[in-house]
């Protein structure tokens, strides 16, 4: 029999016991302020999906159906939340499933903590059943990646792993745990310390001096300034900062597709967005200012056209936190390197206020034509259901409030031209990589991460097939998801190309779609489909009204452009109406 000072002694050394790899990578979460996992369970995660078994109090897990769909769905989490999203899958086809959401957050700036499971390190580079070196797969594709053998590495590991996904420039960071470093125990305490800062990284936050005064003596001299703001603008918060600085100079301004929802689209500096399909007179213009400032964006090829030939007769003016951005694509005249709320808020003081009510109307004048052949046009109530009426209509109901995230093709950019973007963080695509399938598990994860606010999906037929399986991840997350199919029974933006430059050889672009439906309804969703305009408003009132899921399919016009648009290799400023 114990004495009472044994059994002290015993539940003493129990309770000295360090902790497990597993435990460790929990803990870590937590001291991070990680709350909600997406994921997907296997052989050489199964330690730390055990480990998790004891913190689901504290840490909410949303099982998905396939690992692309936990990245996805942790990407849209982070663009709304503004925190990192997390998502958690094994080794072999796991890891290499997360490398499409891993290489769309690196190109859209999405911080991204993906955690893969790994065979045992004595098993590494044995071909061992689901072994892959996801280290060397993904590091292109990763601000930073590494791989852990030793549990007592994870606490540092981890922190360095939030710092580097959420500063600076945001982006993905894969962490990779070998099952033993999983199982096996620390050989000392846990202790956490956040990372505020690195001497191998120290993004620049705050301008110099010199760059800051270089740039308000160019934007005071302009006498067409145009300021053209991108996605950076977002990741930093800047929108006010942005507001403020447009209302006190009185620039005209555009947004990229990802910087749509910066501003609101009824400021009346705010021209619209400019790109192979954004607006005719924010594309036009670009021709005819003196002074480019952009702010938060790179460049894209999607914006630029032929690059070259972009703002040529302009100087640039180029407000970014990468500085390996700066002189990429277009010559800064003078760049400045910083996160755009700073700089704008340090900029703001220097720049003059000014009047340039003559300057804005030279785009206002453009807008004729486009409303005539493209607007007028795309909302005229005849024939089959247009995206547009449909999109424009959520709009309406809306009050243009809602947070709306698309997928890929020509439903995108309708969305983009027809929704009345009033609030911040309301536009979340894949606009780099232009990943098909992006939208269902997004859309789970903006719901997650800004759950009072009402978040509805355009997704064409095509992409929908893409991650179909996540409506089983929505159904049993028990969250409104609104999501809206635009069918028309193509690869739309594909075949309007093939329509346009390859004599209309449509090549493999016609889909012989499933019930969509009966799918949804399968999966326990709610669903209707409307085919006639007379009941697309009252199907879309019922689908807002509903406190569940909802898929609502529409069947629109088959052989629908979109319009206006830059052909490849051309300038911006030669972009067709029709």
């Amino acid at each position: 029999m114990k004495t009472s000072e044994e059994t002290e002694i015993l539940e003493a050394v129990e309770t000295a016991k360090f902790l497990s790899g597993g435990q460790a990578l929990m803990e870590s979460f937590l001291q991070e302020g990680v709350d909600l996992i997406f994921g997907y369970p296997g052989g050489a995660i199964m330690p730390i999906y055990d480990a998790l078994y004891d913190y689901t109090d504290r840490i909410n897990h949303v099982l998905v159906r396939h690992e692309q769909g936990a990245g996805h769905a942790a990407e849209g989490y982070a663009r709304t939340s503004g925190k990192v999203g997390v998502c958690m899958v094994t080794s072999g086809p796991g890891a290499t499933n997360l490398v499409t959401p891993i290489a769309d957050a690196i190109i859209d700036c999405t911080p991204l903590v993906a955690i893969t499971g790994q065979v045992f390190s004595g098993l590494l580079g044995t071909d061992a059943f689901q072994e892959t070196d996801v280290i060397g797969v993904t590091m292109p594709i990763c601000k930073w990646n590494y791989q852990v053998t030793d549990p007592d590495e994870i606490p540092e590991v981890m922190a360095k792993a939030f710092f580097i996904a959420s500063s600076g420039k945001p982006g993905p960071v894969l962490i990779d745990i070998t099952k033993d470093a999983q199982v096996n125990a620390m050989t000392r305490p846990f202790t956490y310390k956040k990372i505020e800062k690195l001497i191998s990284y120290s993004p620049r936050v705050t301008p110099k001096a010199d760059q800051l005064e270089k740039a308000a003596e160019l934007i005071n001299k302009a006498k067409k300034p145009y300021i053209l703001f991108g996605h950076g603008v977002l990741i930093s918060q800047a929108m006010e900062e942005l507001k403020a600085f447009v209302e006190k100079t009185d620039i005209p301004c555009a947004s990229t597709l990802l910087g749509i929802s910066g501003i609101p689209v009824d400021h009346p500096n705010y021209m619209g967005w400019l790109g192979m399909h954004g607006m005719y007179a924010p594309n036009v213009m670009t021709d005819k200012c003196d002074v480019v400032i952009a702010i938060g964006m790179r460049f894209d090829d999607r914006v630029t056209g032929d690059a070259s030939l972009f703002v040529k007769q302009a100087k640039i003016v180029h407000i970014e936190i990468d500085p390996a951005e700066i002189n990429k694509i277009k010559y800064a005249d003078a760049p400045v390197v910083g996160d755009a709320k700073e700089t704008l808020k340090l900029l703001l003081p220097l720049v003059k206020e000014r009047d340039f009510s003559a300057w804005k109307n030279e785009f206002r004048k453009l807008e004729a034509p486009e409303k005539e052949l493209v607007t007028d046009r795309d909302l005229q109530a005849t024939g089959q259901i247009k995206m547009a009426e449909v999109v424009k209509m959520v709009s309406e109901k809306t009050k243009g409030e809602a947070c709306i995230v698309v997928d890929v093709g020509q439903h995108q950019m309708v969305s983009a031209r027809y929704y009345d973007y009033k609030k911040p963080h309301s536009y979340i695509a894949s606009g780099g990589l232009g990943t098909m399938g992006f939208a269902i598990p997004a859309a789970l994860g903006a719901k997650f991460g800004a759950p009072d606010r009402q978040v509805v999906a355009f997704i064409g037929d095509g992409c929908f097939q893409m991650t179909i399986q996540e409506l089983g991840t929505i159904a049993q997350s028990g969250l409104p998801v609104k999501l809206i199919i635009l069918n028309n029974n193509f690869l739309g933006m594909v075949r309007q190309w093939q329509q346009l430059f390859f004599e209309r050889r449509y090549s493999f672009v016609e889909l012989q779609n499933p019930d969509f439906i009966t799918i949804s309804k399968g999966f326990g969703l709610e669903a209707n489909r409307v085919t006639e305009r007379e009941y697309l408003s009252t199907a879309l009132d019922e689908m807002l009204a509903s406190d569940k899921a909802f898929v609502l399919e529409v069947v629109v016009e088959k052989e629908e452009n979109v319009f206006p648009m830059v052909p490849a290799g051309t300038s911006v400023s030669e972009i067709r109406l029709k």
